[in-house]
């Protein structure tokens, strides 16, 4: 049987509006990786005060190696706190992670999905204006 909240239609509801306004994997984004999410995680777990049923920015859509690192680095009852929840690293070279550093420029603090807007999702080619890719 799963667990609650995973089995409601509320939840269900949740993670299908989730999944359809982020199809993507917000950490392989942030890593120019192009994975599709099938997972959509709490920010802050449930068993740690999260909200059961948060807004769409208390939830991150990932790809499944990317919510069981994020999952045993940070949600797990036995996480030490030392390890990265997410690996990797932006185009800028910042850690994806936001636990401890901030986004140069970007303005994300902890709590907030990694795509806050589309504007990571903007491809420039020389002499070119940029596309959006979604």
């Amino acid at each position: 049987m799963t667990a609650w909240p995973y089995g409601t239609p509320q939840w269900r509801g949740l993670r299908a509006a989730k999944l359809s306004a982020n199809p993507l994997c917000e950490a392989c984004i942030r890593r120019e990786v192009v994975e599709e999410a099938k997972v959509v995680d709490h920010i802050v777990a449930i068993a740690k005060g999260g909200d059961p049923f948060p807004p769409l920015s208390g939830l991150m859509a990932m790809c499944e190696p990317c919510h069981n690192a994020k999952t045993n680095a940070v949600d797990h009852p036995n996480a030490t706190g030392f390890r990265r929840a997410l690996k990797g690293f932006d185009v800028d070279g910042n850690p994806i992670d936001p636990e401890g550093w901030a986004f140069a420029g970007r303005g994300l603090t902890v709590g907030e999905p990694a795509l806050g807007n589309n504007e990571d999702l903007v491809l420039i080619l020389p002499n070119q204006e940029g596309e959006q890719w979604v």
